[in-house]
């Protein structure tokens, strides 16, 4: 198991509740807080199901093209394979939970290119330099993760 359990990825907070290797692969369950505008890039991932319920704050989702506007209470499904993106469409933090199954694919995305958190601190970290989108995008590619940014391959 790694060491933490919360990692900061591109203006996202994320906390591992089950990690899918606690469940002998079945799922992960992670609570997540944006900053206003942060989200997810266009990506799809093989083999695995997502669900996003949103707990705090508004959120716009794309689903293989189709918008979607979420606020709390509301649950967005991701089907296998399926072209998603979203991003907190609010002036504040935001907050979902977070449901993958298998969740392998999600457990190493996160914890290999997150940097760890304090565990009891959901202080977003102010913005800093750009990530290296190029070596994001090809790691993501290794780990099961197909960013589709626009003007991309």
């Amino acid at each position: 198991m790694p060491p933490h359990r919360r990692f900061h990825l591109m203006g996202n907070i994320v906390h591992f509740h089950v990690f899918s290797h606690e469940v002998d692969g079945k799922y992960c369950l992670v609570e997540a807080r944006l900053a206003p505008g942060a989200g997810a890039p266009p990506n799809r991932h093989a083999g695995e199901e997502e669900v996003f319920t949103v707990m705090e704050g508004t959120f716009d989702f794309v689903l293989d093209g189709k918008h979607l506007a979420a606020g709390p209470g509301d649950v967005v499904r991701v089907p296998n394979g399926a072209l998603h993106h979203f991003r907190n469409s609010g002036t504040s933090p935001g907050r979902l939970m977070i449901v993958n199954a298998p969740g392998a694919v999600h457990d190493a995305f996160f914890t290999q290119l997150g940097e760890p958190v304090p565990e009891h601190s959901w202080v977003l970290p102010p913005p800093g330099p750009a990530p290296d989108i190029p070596a994001m995008v090809a790691k993501a590619a290794a780990l099961g993760v197909r960013i589709e940014l626009p003007g991309g391959p």
